[in-house]
This record gives structure tokens, sequence and C-alpha cells, in this order.
């Protein structure tokens, strides 16, 4: 198996499980060195309460291909940050690809309840676990990133730019957090291109995380039975799709030519030429867009 990122050193910030996971897996595939963190340990759950762990994460990346590494880290924390970085930096002396995938906010939203209606405290929490958390990780992460050129800063969101612009995301603290993340993109590029390093938003489409699977009531393996409730569930697609994504970015020599922009797991597929675990190519957002949202039935053909 090719391995292109042999000796490169990633952090990925928030990579318990979903996108995280999924994106630290296929950075190992292809040969990294992942730092995997998150606050969910096998000896201390986070709040969500639920069974995956960092060092789960960290045990799928060396069965990949590369070597998984599991920090524990509260990542609003700053000394905690500074901390991983500082072991980052004595263990290996570089950091090559930083990626922003830290969320916690799953249960802190209210779907369509106006912001004077929705718990302060909450969306509160959620702005800092979606936002603030991205911002210390970037400060602290980001000179160690600097010291060779060429580094990747991934930010991930939910949502193109051009879709989140136009489209109301759910309640006023998520859509608020997912454009942040983008605009979080946007100035990283403008502060690290000319110093040699590249930023990009990236969101995968229709996720089948392991949240999602378990509120379907189904696993990965028998997925598509969960299309008789939810028809357009046909266009999602699996963690590592996006990884793959991040994968084909980081090996890329003319990476920079992205500096600043809003990709998608779909968007980079046609780019690079790689598939889901199926081998199919899911478009969502595009799908989203033409079908979804405009009110046609479910049917995904040409769009995965």
């Amino acid at each position: 198996m090719s391995q292109p990122l042999k000796g490169k050193v990633a952090l990925v910030a928030g990579a318990t499980r979903g996108a995280g996971r999924g994106i630290a897996v296929e950075l190992g595939a292809t040969g990294a060195t992942v730092y995997v963190t998150g606050r969910t340990t096998r000896a201390q759950p986070s709040e969500y309460d639920r069974p995956e762990t960092i060092e789960d994460t960290a045990d799928l990346v060396t069965e990949a291909g590369g070597q998984g590494i599991a920090v524990p880290t509260d990542h609003l924390d700053p000394a905690q940050v500074r901390t991983l970085v500082d072991r980052i930096a004595d263990e290996q002396g570089r950091l090559d690809i930083l990626v922003n995938d830290i969320w916690g906010g799953e249960h802190l939203f209210a779907w369509d309840r106006p912001l004077w209606e929705h718990d302060l405290d909450d969306g509160l929490r959620l702005l800092r676990l979606a936002v603030e958390t991205h911002a210390i990780t970037s400060h602290h992460a980001l000179p160690l990133l600097l010291r060779r050129p060429g580094g990747l800063v991934v930010e991930v969101t939910d949502g193109t730019a051009e879709y989140n612009r136009d489209t109301y995301r759910v309640s006023f603290f998520y859509d608020l957090a997912k454009a942040s993340v983008l605009r979080m993109a946007f100035a990283l590029a403008h502060e690290l291109g000319p110093r040699g390093a590249t930023a990009v938003a990236l969101t995968p489409g229709w996720l089948r995380s392991e949240i999602m699977l378990d509120q379907f009531g189904v696993r990965e393996n028998n997925w598509r039975d969960a299309l008789e409730r939810v028809p357009h569930f046909a266009i999602s697609e699996t963690p590592h799709y996006v990884g793959r994504a991040v994968a084909a970015l980081a090996a890329d020599p003319d990476a920079a030519r992205w500096n600043g922009a809003s990709l998608s797991s779909g968007s980079l597929a046609r780019e690079y030429g790689f598939t889901d675990l199926d081998g199919s190519r899911p478009d969502a957002w595009r799908y989203i867009v033409e079908v979804q949202d405009a009110g046609k039935p479910a049917d995904t053909t040409g769009y995965r």
C-alpha cells in the first residue's frame, strides 16, 4: 500500500468518533503518525457517555498502517493544549497536519428553536466547545506547524460556505458555530499562506457517524434499512470518506492552491479520485440543494 504521508506528523483534535476518527484512521492508512485527542478515554468518559474512546481511535490508526498516539485533552483548557503541543514537539520535532474537528455540541442545541427560547447556557457552552476550542488549539499548535514549509490546517465544519451563507442551519447557536469555523479557515489562510502553510475549511456530507447510526437504529452493515423512514439518508457517507479527503489534501504537493477554500468530501473526491468504502462517490451538498431542499423524491442517481 502506498504511504505518501510516511514520516509526517498529524494532530487530529477531536478524534474520539465520527469525522475525527475517520480522518485519523485514513491519515494512518497513508503512513502518518497521528496524535488523536479528545475527552473520552477508557478510564474517563465525557458527558457524551458513549463507548468510543481516543485509545480505540489510536489503535485503529496503527492497524491501518500508521502510528496512533492517544492523548487525553480538553481543548477548552489552554494549559492542556500547550502541554499536548509541547509533547509533540519533544517527541517528533514537527507538526505537518492540524485537523480541528472539535465539536462536543451534539446535546446542546434544539432544532428550529429561536434564540430567545433556546437554553442560553447550552448555547454558550456549544459556542465554547465548537469555536473557542479551535482558536485555543491553533494558537498553540501553529508555531510548531510553521517550523517547516508545507503545513496543512483543516477546519472541519458542517456545510459549505455557499450553502451556509444562504441557509438557516438548525438554530442560532448551531448556525453561528458552523459559520465561525468557516470564517476561521478563511482568516487562517490569510495568516498562514504568506508563511508557507495552507488552511482550508472542509465539510463531510450526511455522515454515518456512530451517533447517527444509533439514532436511526442501524449499523454500518445495514444502514440502508433506515431509508424507509428517512429516504434522503441514501446520500449518506462513512467517516472514512472525509478522512480520505484530508489524506488526499495532505499528500498533494500543490495543496496550497486550495488555501482559504471551503471544500467538501464530495468535491474533493471528484478532484482526487478517491471513493467511500463501498466504492461510491457521494456528492451530498449538491444532492441536498438539487434534490432534498428542492422537495424532490429521494433519488441518488448521478449523485453517488
